[in-house]
């Protein structure tokens, strides 16, 4: 059985994909463009894509009768892939739920730490040479223990977050989500139904959702001019959420205090207005950069293409 692989990957995952499979792994790390997505599913049994390869329902449109019959996911977003035109055309797809939530929890932690303490604008003045030596009023931020955490989302990664920010910083917590939650670990938590109120009253938010047609552009202008002058807007989930160009408004004009930013809405575009905006911290992408997680997401998805290939319910299906 064919097995495609659209990114390197670690070590440890090609060595299990190519002991069951017969693997093809593809060289560029850039995401693949329509032609090289028509032809893999045409060519493949398996394929293993992730972040920007953007099987949608014009890519199954074209190839009606694909030879691939599973689409194994690397990662646990699956926004890129139309999972409805996939299953259309005889396509599953699974994902690699679980083995990115502490590593994206821990990312979140990462973000809120530097746009609270400033590290960033730090980090810059002492190699631009610009740093003269400590003094009392230097680069002044949020204390962050003890303030109140409003989180969107309380899925996996959203309780990870909560948890860390609560028991680790003496933070308190305040959520909304799609489902009620029951949250025994986290018996003080208080669940709200109204996004602006949460957005008014936390001195930090973060963004856990799932992208979905009904998040996209869930933080928009009003939902930002809700929040107090102080408080922090944090991005590990999906660019799109958040509507960027509201974003970099409030940045612009600091009706909020600051934004950490790990996804955006047109990645890897990042707007040059947004880049010039100091009181906003950028990574690319790292929520899950650790080597073992990386290995353990390629591992999950090996085995759900392994499910495939024995006929047994995947592990992961979406």
């Amino acid at each position: 059985m064919r097995l495609l692989i659209t990114r390197p990957l670690p070590d440890e995952v090609l060595g299990a994909a190519r002991a069951e499979f017969e693997v093809t792994v593809r060289g560029s790390n850039l995401p693949m463009d329509r032609e090289e997505m028509l032809a893999a599913l045409r060519d493949f049994d398996v394929i293993l894509p992730t972040l920007g390869d953007r099987f949608q329902a014009e890519v199954f449109a074209a190839c009606p009768a694909p030879r691939a019959k599973l689409l194994a996911n690397f990662g646990v977003g699956y926004n890129h892939i139309d999972v409805a035109a996939a299953r259309a055309a005889g396509v599953a797809v699974s994902n690699t739920p679980g083995a990115v939530t502490d590593a994206t929890a821990d990312l979140a932690l990462t973000l809120m730490l530097m746009t609270a303490r400033r590290a960033a604008e730090g980090e810059r003045m002492v190699r631009t040479g610009d740093w003269q030596g400590w003094h009392p009023t230097q680069l002044l931020g949020l204390h962050m223990s003890g303030k109140t955490l409003g989180i969107v989302g309380m899925g996996r990664i959203g309780q990870a977050i909560a948890k860390r920010a609560h028991f680790g910083f003496g933070m308190a917590i305040r959520y909304v989500t799609r489902s009620k939650r029951d949250l025994p670990e986290l018996p003080e938590a208080q669940g709200m139904t109204d996004l602006h109120a949460l957005m008014a009253s936390c001195d930090i938010v973060v963004i856990a959702a799932p992208a979905t047609p009904e998040t996209h552009h869930l933080i928009d202008a009003q939902t930002l001019a809700v929040m107090q002058s102080h408080a922090l807007l944090i991005n590990i989930a999906r660019g799109d959420i958040v509507d960027e160009a509201a974003l970099i408004a409030a940045l612009e004009a600091r009706s909020i205090g600051g934004a950490g930013l790990d996804v955006y809405e047109f990645e890897p575009e990042v707007p040059a207005r947004l880049i010039a905006c100091e009181n906003a911290v950028l990574l690319p992408h790292l929520g899950t950069n650790a080597l073992e997680v990386r290995a353990e997401m390629g591992l999950m998805a090996v085995a759900n293409a392994l499910a495939h290939k024995q006929g047994t319910p995947l592990p992961n299906p979406v």
